[in-house]
């Protein structure tokens, strides 16, 4: 079994928390750190674990570190346990900057360690429900749309929320970007509050990608459309259908969808992959490349243009 450590025990951390706890034959001890005394406190009467007193004091004592802390933070929480040799789960985005996280992956295999990125998306029973239904699929929409809460605003939308499906596409269509035109505004933070980006893969695939955390209402929703059927797969509420054409009308038909804790899978999956030696579904590449193309699209959102992309980092 896996000795854990998770850096950060926030909102989300404490989650990790608790998911942690119900694993284990996986995760055989849970210990934490968080530079916010406040936030250390709680979690120690929460889950009666007392902090440890450093971010290397917890690396020390531990086989995996879950990295749960501010997205500035992840290169640096990332690096040092690496180079510890300690496997690492880092929340979604990887980094901040595409250098970072190269760096990563640099060490990474150098320390024959094994690193997986928190796209959460991708254990979502309602995207798994259609995930082997999806056949050269020819356009793809997606509405992230969440209340405001105050929280990762020190990031842009599109790293903070988007990045999720830009990693959906990517993944499902195992296929390179060949344009990006997106448009975006502040609205009551600092960075992007509401963005939306339009992605041309070379497969001929489209993706049109709106995210905002300024919604009224909750809504993560996608819709992958090919020939003669359109799936749908909505996070939020956890469901799926198809819609065809029968009898000269639209029919919608659902699909069964297991009740599963996403984020409980992932961690799950995480620590069976390290215990048997296998690569992580969701890669320290995985997490670049979705990094790359979101940095893109925020430059894209400044520069209030759109071209052809030409991106080594794409390929």
């Amino acid at each position: 079994m896996l000795r854990i450590g998770v850096l950060g025990v926030g909102y989300l951390g404490k989650i990790h928390m608790q998911l942690l706890h119900e694993l284990p034959e996986l995760y055989s001890s849970i210990s934490f750190f968080d530079p916010d005394m406040k936030a250390a406190k709680q979690a120690a009467e929460q889950f009666g674990i007392e902090p440890c007193h450093s971010v290397d004091a917890l690396i020390d004592s531990v086989d995996v570190v879950d990295i749960v802390s501010s997205t500035t933070s992840h290169y640096q929480c990332a690096a040092n346990a690496i180079r510890n040799f300690k496997h690492v789960f880092i929340e979604k985005p990887i980094t901040t900057t595409l250098e970072e996280s190269t760096s990563l992956i640099k060490l990474a295999k150098e320390a024959q360690i094994f690193g997986q990125v928190g796209h959460i998306e991708r254990f979502n029973p309602a995207y798994l429900a259609v995930k082997n239904q999806l056949k050269n699929t020819t356009y793809i929409e997606a509405h992230r749309l969440n209340k405001y809460h105050g929280r990762n605003t020190d990031i842009s939308v599109v790293t903070d929320l988007m990045i999720h499906d830009i990693d959906l596409i990517l993944s499902l269509t195992n296929a390179n970007v060949r344009r990006i035109s997106a448009n975006g505004s502040r609205v009551l933070s600092n960075n992007v509050d509401i963005a939306n980006a339009r992605i041309e893969l070379d497969n001929g695939c489209v993706a049109n990608l709106t995210a905002s955390r300024i919604a009224y209402e909750g809504v993560r929703k996608m819709r992958f459309y090919q020939a003669e059927q359109c799936f749908i797969s909505d996070f939020l509420n956890k469901e799926a259908y198809a819609l065809a054409l029968e009898n000269e009308q639209i029919e919608k038909t659902n699909i069964p969808v297991l009740e599963v804790n996403a984020l409980k899978h992932e961690l799950e999956t995480f620590g069976t992959c390290i215990l048997k030696q296998q690569e992580p579904p969701v890669s320290l590449e995985d997490g670049h490349r979705a990094l790359a193309v979101a940095e893109l699209i925020s430059e894209k959102i400044k520069q209030g243009v759109w071209g052809n992309v030409e991106d080594e980092s794409l390929s």
